[in-house]
């Protein structure tokens, strides 16, 4: 096996079992990432980052009431028969293409115990010796080259899990896990400690992880033996931390692009503004609405 697919990432694992209680009652019937932002539900946009990335195949890590994730991936026959009889051909294509993007596997998790407990549903379809990229489901990045594609190029250049990151302001790093490292170059960090949430006056750095990873199988065998972390659950962020204690490499990469949240109403809603200003179809509208408005 040649060095280059030896290390070629072609898997990734996008958890999806979350309740969305930010988003009641609209999630109370519905999967928070199948809310629409224009005419596209979140998890498409991250599937279309991660096949853009070269990726093969898509892992769900599922749960209770999310049935309508697997039936957008498959093949609608009565849909397509329907457009096909009304001749719109333009809507059947795009309906087709969903189905093609990848190859789709879904797996539970029966209870919710954490985000490392979900990925440790998925491990059993992750060979020994190949990484995975991970992308949980509130991050999408607007960028030139996929957010997931500079992560897999941090990948082959260093062979260890990867971080994906972000500058925030100061004022914000208590949402976010911060990371304290030191710069290789070109946007590359050596972690050396992730702060959880930590006051703004004690955190290392401005640079916060998104919800975008690349995983080796040293942190699924980490994640195995984990009981329980810090918060109770079985945390990735606790694996890292166990990772980085055996002084084994963990690495950092500044995204490039725009980072667009969509874990709470307010940044769902200005995704949705961002996508809608794009979009061939209501950008021009939708700028023009925006100017009238008296604010």
């Amino acid at each position: 096996m040649s060095e280059a697919k030896r290390w070629k990432i072609k898997k990734a694992i996008i958890p999806v079992a979350g309740f969305g209680t930010r988003f009641l009652p609209a999630t109370k019937a519905q999967p928070k990432e199948m809310l629409p932002i224009v005419d596209k539900p979140v998890v498409q946009y991250l599937v279309e980052e991660a096949v853009a990335s070269g990726i093969e195949e898509i892992i769900f890590v599922t749960g209770r009431g999310k049935r309508a994730i697997e039936d957008h991936f498959d093949v609608s026959y009565e849909l397509e028969e329907t457009l096909v009889e009304k001749n719109k051909q333009d809507l059947l294509e795009v309906v087709q293409k969903i189905s093609t993007l990848a190859k789709f596997s879904y797996v539970r998790q029966p209870i919710p115990l954490g985000d490392g407990h979900a990925l440790l549903q998925a491990a059993h379809l992750v060979d020994d010796d190949e990484a995975v990229l991970i992308i949980f489901g509130d991050c999408i990045y607007d960028s030139a080259v996929p957010a997931s594609r500079q992560l897999i190029e941090t990948y082959e250049r260093f062979h260890a899990p990867i971080i994906g990151l972000s500058e925030v302001e100061r004022s914000e790093v208590s949402k976010f896990g911060v990371i304290d490292g030191e710069v290789v170059d070109n946007g590359n960090i050596r972690v050396k400690s992730i702060v959880e949430k930590p006051k703004p006056e004690e955190a290392p750095s401005t640079a916060v992880a998104v919800g975008k990873y690349i995983i080796t199988r040293d942190v699924f065998e980490i994640l195995a033996t984990m009981e329980s972390g810090k918060s109770g659950e079985i945390r990735l962020a606790d694996a890292f931390d166990i990772l980085l204690q055996q002084n084994r490499p963990l690495y950092g990469r500044m995204l490039e692009g725009e980072w667009l949240d969509t874990g709470d109403k307010f940044n769902f809603l200005k995704t949705t503004i961002h996508f809608g200003l794009k979009h061939p179809e209501v950008g021009e509208k939708l700028k023009n609405y925006l100017k009238s408005l008296p604010l």
